[in-house]
């Protein structure tokens, strides 16, 4: 199971994935994911969270996205780190809406809760 948080701007995802970092929460355990391939970028340079590469996905996987639509892409992420079909499906939607997702694989983690 993954716990996600939803941020509207950069700013608020890269201070959120920075400040779980500086409260013990290990760097590979969050993750970054945004519609704009630019935005997740920004944020992953700037922050302590990592973006869902070949090492979460695994190369088939890394592979086949080559050739789905964005959302489907989108969605193989989430599920690979730990999210429901169905909660990929409900944060793709929100991804669409332009928010910014910080995902952490780890769900013992109470103080990604509590940010």
């Amino acid at each position: 199971m993954a716990l996600v948080k939803e941020f509207s701007t950069i700013n608020e995802a890269v201070q959120a994935a920075n400040s779980l970092h500086g409260r013990g929460v290990a760097e590979n355990e969050v993750f970054v994911l945004a519609h704009d391939d630019s935005i997740t970028d920004t944020v992953a340079d700037h922050s302590e969270a990592k973006k869902i590469g070949v090492d979460e996905t695994g190369m088939g996987t890394a592979f086949k996205n080559m050739f789905q639509s964005q959302g489907d892409e989108l969605r193989t992420k989430m599920e690979e780190i730990g999210l429901s079909q169905d909660e990929a499906e409900t944060y793709e939607k929100t991804l669409d809406e332009g928010k910014i997702l910080l995902i952490c694989k780890d769900d013992n983690q109470s103080s990604f809760l509590g940010y």
